[in-house]
């Protein structure tokens, strides 16, 4: 199967890319796709480098699945491009996510709702994702009609930059404490009082980015799996 990954030099991509390769998925031919700024680079993909294209050029070398995860806007630009040329697009950004006219899918849950002419198929945020595989069995046997529910945003959330800019300040001993969830990889320890995120500014920030890629928020922040989403996806309105 030709398959092309979205967003192949980011942070996502570059997961998505192991993943393939760790599940033995039968790609025959990799077209890994990047903003413009990237093309030429390479990508590794089991042992052999590829060199990453544009969109226009993937969608002309006809792959028979796209694996977006570029962001919305790159997703609400190039989805249907790639969709019209009769490929199938799996979207990981918010973008189509509550489209009615797309359906949104985990396979444990509702695969089944799939046709031949589904061109684009949007999968829910992460967060979603886990609660519904648990939620949806029960949702079955007696109807859940509330859930609470709190989330805690890693800084992988933000993407590649935000990670290389985070370990750049803790390598450089800006906040002694910031390896303690990476790993004892800080050994000296400098002054404690020194203050690594703005956490309430980046939440602030992340909310602001969600709103214009369409994503629904409870309080306005920290849970990112929109409420909508699950409810689209236990009710089935596929």
């Amino acid at each position: 199967m030709k398959v092309a990954v979205v967003g192949a030099t980011g942070l996502v991509g570059t997961k998505m890319l192991q993943v393939l390769e760790e599940r033995n998925f039968p790609v025959t031919e990799l077209i890994p796709v990047a903003s413009e700024k990237s093309v030429g680079k390479e990508v590794t993909f089991k042992g052999k480098s590829y060199k990453v294209v544009g969109m226009q050029t993937a969608i002309d070398l006809k792959p028979a699945v796209a694996l977006f995860s570029a962001g919305g806007s790159t997703s609400t630009q190039w989805a249907p491009a790639f969709a019209a040329a009769g490929i199938t697009v799996i979207d990981n950004s918010s973008a189509w996510r509550m489209d009615p006219t797309k359906k949104l899918v985990v396979p444990e849950i509702n695969a089944n709702v799939l046709t031949k002419e589904d061109k684009i198929i949007a999968n829910p945020n992460c967060s979603t994702i886990q609660m519904v595989v648990a939620l949806k069995p029960l949702h079955d046997i007696a109807k859940i009609k509330r859930i609470v529910v709190s989330t805690y945003q890693s800084v992988s959330g933000a993407g590649k930059e935000a990670m290389d800019e985070i370990l750049t300040i803790a390598k450089a001993g800006q906040h002694p404490r910031a390896f303690e969830v990476y790993g004892t990889l800080l050994k000296n320890m400098v002054d404690a009082n020194k203050e690594l995120l703005n956490v309430q500014k980046q939440m602030r920030d992340m909310d602001k980015n969600a709103k214009k890629d369409g994503d629904t928020k409870i309080d306005k922040a920290i849970f990112v799996g929109s409420t909508a989403e699950l409810s689209k996806l236990l009710k089935g309105k596929e």
